[in-house]
């Protein structure tokens, strides 16, 4: 168990904390689950955070470096004795000395999860079903179950939705750029090119597939969660993704490609039979409109543009069109 942290936070770059939790569990290890429970005054992290420590682990981060090493230290004395801590930072904190720079006063539950805890074993199912979750905890006692699962006095509530993904169809430059990025952000991302090349692309954490993109997007599985770049430079391939893609539930599908190009694709996509719903919802030119076209340019639009609807849709409303995320945006300001 890790009571002082690394130099270097590498440990805070994943902000799912499902898969260290269950790596240690199914090793047969105990796991210290740390979750910002509450929070007043602003922070750099929202409610629901979490971090997790056991032997040889640490993951994830709270504050931006102000009390990770001290909820280190009580993660460790939670795995050895099994109690339960209710830690408090910031305003009534009984550790004055240790300060939040934002102002802030965070409140965070350390619990110690077993190997083949009941509710962690429900999450791991979900997280494998593609389902979302809801986490009601109070140290003690938890549940893990669907929207409706009812919480109780002094226990918290994480809601959790399954792991994005993304699949990108291209092989060039831009899609090895946009698959690289997405991996990095988190995303459970394919690289998708037909008829490529039998070795995989160099891109860490990016899964390769060669077959036509119909069978490749049928084969991942689009659904609310699910995001596609079609990068192709291909009329034939793009066509066939966009046919897949559109009338899925994906809620995100963008295409690379010039914009005086795309009235004639859009009346060859409804001339194959799509609707003006499922034409609507394609973002192209795809990204942000943040003036570059170079490869890791056009990634980080592309991914902002994915991460502002994925940060702005709800359960209740998956297909969020990010115009109205603009205008709300614009509104705003």
């Amino acid at each position: 168990m890790l009571e002082s942290l690394p130099d270097w936070p590498d440990y805070g770059l994943c902000d799912d904390q499902r898969p260290a939790l269950r790596g240690l569990l199914e090793a047969g290890r105990p796991a210290a689950l740390a979750t910002i429970a509450a929070l007043d005054g602003g922070g750099p992290r929202p409610v629901g955070t979490q971090m997790v420590f056991g032997e040889g682990v640490v993951s994830g981060f709270l504050s931006g470096g102000c009390v990770e090493g001290d909820v280190a230290g009580h993660a460790a004395a939670c795995l050895a004795d099994g109690e339960p801590r209710r830690l408090v930072y910031g305003a009534g904190s009984p550790w004055p000395d240790i300060r939040l720079l934002c102002g802030a006063r965070i409140e965070i539950l350390v619990e110690r999860l077993a190997p083949g805890d009941p509710a962690t074993v429900e999450l791991f199912k979900r997280m494998d079903a593609r389902r979302p979750s809801v986490w009601i905890s109070d140290g003690r006692r938890r549940v893990c179950g669907d929207s409706d699962a009812a919480a109780w006095p002094e226990s918290l509530v994480v809601r959790q939705a399954p792991v994005w993904t993304l699949a990108v169809l291209g092989g060039d430059p831009t899609a090895l750029a946009i698959a690289a990025l997405g991996a990095q952000a988190g995303l459970e991302t394919t690289l998708i090119r037909p008829r490529g090349p039998s070795a995989p692309p160099p891109l860490a954490g990016v899964a390769y597939r060669r077959d036509d993109p119909g069978e490749a997007l049928a084969a991942i599985g689009l659904d609310h969660w699910s995001a596609v770049a079609i990068c192709g430079h291909d009329i034939a391939l793009d066509h066939a993704a966009l046919m897949a893609a559109l009338p899925s539930p994906a809620p995100y599908v963008g295409l690379l490609g010039a914009r005086r190009r795309l009235p004639e694709r859009l009346e060859r996509l409804k001339a194959a039979g799509l609707t003006d719903r499922d034409l609507a919802r394609l973002r192209s030119p795809i990204g942000l409109d943040l003036g570059g076209k170079a490869p890791w340019e056009v990634a980080v639009a592309t991914l902002g543009e994915i991460i502002a609807l994925r940060s702005t849709a709800t359960s209740a409303s998956p297909f969020l069109d990010l115009d109205q995320y603009r205008r709300t945006t614009m509104e705003a300001d």
